[in-house]
């Protein structure tokens, strides 16, 4: 784990502790922030000195959003860096296998890429969150335009492994599903720091910020 000074979406971070959080909140969430658990970086506008993040819990519906001083931040692992660990590990759940399975692929765009959710959780914690049927996320850095072309011949190629994998593309507006890029539609969901909204082009988008 390395300290970072500036956080983007779907890292891990570390040194939220319980001291941090705000009257209300609920006791699950003491319970794992107590237990050394890290937090993720949700996608949200911060002010100077802080980071939106959320809290997973042991139950599926227990998710905690929060706010997180950047001075508490001791440690974080990146979803790049996690792919960096997977590889050399012998892995027992199907998605986290398909992770070594789509390193050639992935590797062969020259992009950086990485896992997010369940996986990334579980193999940053050794918390065995992720089921059989477990579906992979992975993000890909593409701070450049990504054709249309392109998404559907990588999704193509990944609709044939037999887990499903759901990849967002991280454009410097935002998060868009590679699945919706792929297909027809004049418009996709764009996900940004101020909320989701359709846009036509994400790297072309004027008021991105």
């Amino acid at each position: 784990m390395t300290a970072f000074t500036a956080h983007r979406p779907h890292d891990l971070l570390w040194g939220f502790t319980p001291s941090l959080l705000e009257a209300g909140t609920p006791d699950w969430v003491a319970e794992v922030l107590s237990q050394g658990q890290p937090v993720v970086v949700r996608r949200a506008v911060a002010r100077v000195g802080w980071v939106a993040v959320g809290i997973r819990g042991a139950e599926r519906h227990q998710r905690q959003a929060a706010w997180m001083p950047t001075s508490a931040v001791t440690a974080v692992i990146t979803p790049e860096q996690l792919v960096a660990k997977v590889l050399s590990l012998e892995l027992e759940e199907p998605a986290l296998q398909l992770l070594q399975q789509l390193n050639p692929l992935m590797e062969a765009l020259g992009l950086a890429w990485g896992v997010t959710g369940g996986a990334a959780y579980q193999l940053a914690t050794g918390i065995r969150v992720l089921h059989p049927g477990s579906d992979l996320d992975v993000l890909i850095r593409t701070p450049q335009p990504f054709s249309r072309p392109q998404a559907a011949t990588l999704w193509a190629r990944l609709e044939r492994l037999t887990c499903r994998v759901d990849v967002q593309l991280e454009t410097p507006a935002g998060a868009i599903a590679l699945r919706e890029w792929a297909g027809t539609g004049s418009q996709v969901l764009l996900k940004a720091l101020e909320g989701p909204r359709l846009v036509a082009n994400p790297w072309q988008w004027e008021e991105r910020v």
